[in-house]
């Protein structure tokens, strides 16, 4: 049955990607099959469903869905980019720290890395300069500011942290993204030259609107949201949820809309592989996957292995729906076995090299700059296709980079 359950996650995967299908939904219907192979109940089955994570995950993304529909994100981040004004090689460093920022208060890596991405690759197209260096700093600087224990990804990995008995890991795995992040993007900023960076166009000033009714009742609400969670201990989801029921009620956004930019596949596809993912650990199967490869990690080598595995998985699947509920649940019997090497390097290992190959084309943040690009600049095919193969490469160094630098210890540093 270990052996079963671990050919069932990995067929809801292949399957997913194979038939371009949400790979939650294949989860669902698969843990059915597979809980009737095994002898589960149905009732047991269900057990399995994220119902906390899930409510925290909708409550946050529904505050932010808000606040993107209304054009407060798109104004805070034109306000940003304009301090550059003609200094046009600190844009890239403006994009990642505003990104990183913007991400840590609330709406996390997904939705700011789609937003980001295809505002700077309209810049790039409005430049007419490669999107390839400003694409990949707003996917790396979303992904730096997005583990903080109010982002939905901050919150996933502390949640599948904590199932497994991992706490007290907050900062140091919110710091330890960071620090990865900033690491590659000092190397992309120097290999793709960003410090000569010009304009091929004369570039207007960026419009610069004073913020309406609507995005300053939105802006304010986000900023009580940071108070209230950081400061004062409110569960996120419930408070979002709050929050984003007042600024309805105020018609400082439009529910429909706010309703429709949820990003339903993302929440459905985590859903579905954690309630799999349930099945897979009580029929432990998890166990087995980390046997495998604990037998194949010294201390030293551990971080660098977890890392590339999470990276090649996340070139095809979801760094928060599929990689992170694959691989974080196998880190304690890993470090168990292993031995000399902390779940929390782990841990950080497989979320900062998954995250990195979020900067491919066929993955969010690549795919959603490159079609921003194209729409915009009218590249040739020929040119289209010079990018996604830029893109790509980026990402694939992304993840050698990152898998290395977890190799080092420095994720030992902060906890």
């Amino acid at each position: 049955m270990a052996i079963l359950s671990l050919v069932f996650l990995f067929l809801a995967i292949f399957l997913g990607f194979w038939r371009k299908t949400n790979m939650g939904l294949v989860a669902f219907g698969l843990a059915l099959v597979l809980g009737k192979i095994a002898g589960v109940a149905a009732k047991t089955i269900q057990a399995g469903f994220p119902t906390k994570l899930f409510v925290t995950l909708l409550g946050v993304m529904l505050l932010f869905s808000i606040a993107q529909e209304n054009k407060t994100m798109e104004q805070i981040a034109r306000r940003i980019i304009s301090l550059a004004g003609k200094r046009t090689a600190l844009i890239p460093i403006i994009v990642y720290v505003f990104s990183a920022v913007l991400a840590a208060v609330g709406p996390g890596t997904v939705p700011v890395m789609g937003l980001m991405a295809v505002f700077t690759c309209s810049l790039a197209a409005e430049m007419r300069i490669s999107p390839v260096l400003l694409s990949a700093t707003s996917v790396l600087g979303a992904a730096a500011g997005g583990l903080t224990p109010i982002a939905p990804t901050g919150i996933l990995g502390l949640s599948l942290a904590e199932e497994q008995g991992i706490t007290g890991i907050a900062l140091p795995y919110a710091l330890n993204m960071v620090m990865a992040m900033t690491v590659y993007f000092v190397v992309i900023y120097i290999v793709l030259k960003g410090y000569q960076m010009k304009s091929q166009a004369e570039v207007s000033e960026m419009k610069i609107t004073p913020l309406d009714r609507s995005q300053a009742i939105t802006l304010a609400g986000i900023v009580l949201l940071v108070v209230l969670v950081v400061g004062m201990g409110y569960d996120v989801g419930l408070t979002s949820f709050t929050i984003a029921m007042v600024l309805l009620l105020a018609k400082a956004g439009d529910q429909k809309k706010a309703i429709a930019g949820i990003p339903w596949g993302t929440l459905l596809m985590i859903a579905g592989i954690n309630t799999l993912m349930a099945m897979v650990i009580a029929l432990e199967g998890i166990d087995l996957l980390a046997d495998g490869l604990a037998s194949l990690m010294t201390p030293a080598t551990a971080p660098g292995i977890m890392g590339v595995t999470a990276g090649i998985m996340s070139f095809f699947s979801s760094t928060s729906g599929v990689v992170m509920p694959t691989l974080i649940p196998t880190v304690s019997g890993v470090a168990a076995q292993v031995g000399g090497v902390s779940a929390l390097s782990l841990i950080s290992a497989i979320t900062n090299t998954a995250s990195a190959a979020g900067m491919s084309p066929i993955s969010t943040g690549g795919s959603m700059g490159l079609a921003a690009y194209s729409q915009i600049a009218q590249p040739t095919p020929e040119e289209q296709s010079r990018l996604f193969v830029q893109l790509f490469l980026v990402s694939i160094g992304g993840v050698i980079v990152i898998a290395l630098f977890g190799m080092t210890g420095a994720y030992n540093w902060f906890g």
